[in-house]
C-alpha cells in the first residue's frame, strides 16, 4: 500500500512541461506548416508571373512603334504611340484585319453553338440510357483521342473538294461541330449532374425524352455546357491549321491567319508589319475575356446548385 502511494506521488511530482514520449513537438509542426505555405505561396508567384509575362509585353509592345519595338527595353513602354498602331491596323488594305475578326467570331460561334448542342445530346444519351453497343461506342470515342487532327487532313480536303465546300465559311464551321472530348466531357458531367430518379419522373408525368432533354437534362447541364462552349470557341479562335489549309480567298481568312500572313510579308519583301501584328494580336485577345467575363455566371450558378434544396 505505501509502496503504490510512494509510485502515485511521484507520478503526480513529474514536471508539467515534459512532453510525453511519441508526440510530435508544436513548434516543429507549426515550421512545417510555415514551410508548406511559403513553397505554395511562392509556387503560386512564380506561375501567376509565368502566365501574365507574355500578355504584359504584348500590352508593352502594342503602344511603341516600329523603332522602338526594337531599340527599346521589351517589358517597359517608351513613346505612346499606340493610337497610330490602332489607326494603321484599321486601314491597312482597306480595313481587312476587320474581316478577319468577323469571320472568327462568325465562324466560331455558329461553330461551337452547333458542337455544344451535338455533344451535349451525345453525353446525355450515353450517360441516361442503356444500349446494347454502348461500351463500345464510348471506347471507340475515347480512342479517337488518339487519332492527330494533322492526320486527317488530307482526307478531309479530299472529302471538302468533293463536296464543292473548300474555300466557303462551311469547310470551317462542319468540321467544328464533332469533337471527341466534348462528348466525354458532357456524359462524364450528366452522370454526376441528373439524377436518374428525376427522370423517372417526369416519364410517369407523361414528358417524351425530347422534352425531358431540353426541359430538364439541357438545363442541368448548364454549367457543363458553358464549359463546353468555352473550350471549344477558344480552340475555334486560336485554330490555324484547318482555316490555312481549307481557306484560299484572304478576305475569308480568320485572325490567326491573317496575323500570319503579315509576319510572312517581312520574308518575301522589304516591308515589315510586325507592329501591326502585335497590335492585332492585343485586340484578337478582347473577344475571349468578353467571353469569360461573361460566362462566370453559369459556373457560379452551377457550384451552388447543389447546396438548394
Amino acid at each position: 500500500m505505501t509502496a503504490t502511494l510512494d509510485r502515485a506521488s511521484s507520478t503526480s511530482r513529474r514536471p508539467s512541461g515534459r512532453r510525453p514520449r511519441g508526440v510530435p513537438r508544436q513548434d516543429g509542426r507549426r515550421q512545417h506548416s510555415r514551410r508548406t505555405k511559403a513553397l505554395v505561396l511562392g509556387g503560386l508567384v512564380f506561375f501567376v508571373l509565368y502566365s501574365l509575362a507574355p500578355v504584359w509585353w504584348l500590352i508593352v509592345s502594342a503602344t511603341k512603334n516600329q523603332s522602338d519595338l526594337y531599340t527599346t527595353n521589351g517589358l517597359w513602354f517608351a513613346d505612346l504611340h499606340f493610337t497610330d498602331n490602332l489607326q494603321q491596323l484599321f486601314t491597312y488594305q482597306d480595313g481587312i484585319f476587320l474581316k478577319w475578326l468577323w469571320n472568327t467570331v462568325y465562324y466560331g460561334t455558329l461553330g461551337t453553338a452547333g458542337m455544344t448542342l451535338l455533344c451535349v445530346a451525345c453525353g446525355y444519351g450515353l450517360a441516361m440510357y442503356q444500349f446494347r453497343g454502348r461500351g463500345v461506342l464510348m471506347g471507340c470515342i475515347i480512342g479517337s483521342f488518339l487519332v492527330p487532327h494533322a492526320l486527317l487532313t488530307i482526307p478531309s480536303f479530299l472529302l471538302y473538294t468533293d463536296l464543292g465546300m473548300i474555300d466557303t465559311p462551311w469547310a470551317i464551321i462542319v468540321p467544328s461541330f464533332f469533337n471527341a472530348f466534348s462528348v466525354y466531357l458532357a456524359k462524364v458531367y450528366a452522370e454526376g449532374a441528373i439524377p436518374p430518379e428525376l427522370l423517372e419522373a417526369a416519364r410517369i408525368d407523361g414528358a417524351g425524352e425530347y422534352r425531358i432533354f431540353f426541359t430538364v437534362g439541357a438545363r442541368m447541364m448548364s454549367t457543363g455546357a458553358a464549359t463546353i462552349f468555352l473550350l471549344g470557341f477558344v480552340g475555334s479562335w486560336n485554330s490555324f491549321f484547318g482555316p490555312l489549309v481549307f481557306m484560299r480567298t484572304p478576305e475569308k481568312w480568320t485572325v490567326m491567319v491573317g496575323l500570319y500572313s503579315w509576319l510572312k510579308v517581312k520574308v518575301d519583301t522589304s516591308a515589315d508589319l510586325t507592329g501591326m501584328v502585335v497590335a492585332g494580336s492585343l485586340i484578337s485577345l478582347i473577344p475571349m475575356v468578353i467571353l469569360m467575363i461573361s460566362m462566370q455566371r453559369f459556373w457560379r450558378s452551377g457550384v451552388t446548385l447543389g447546396s438548394l434544396k
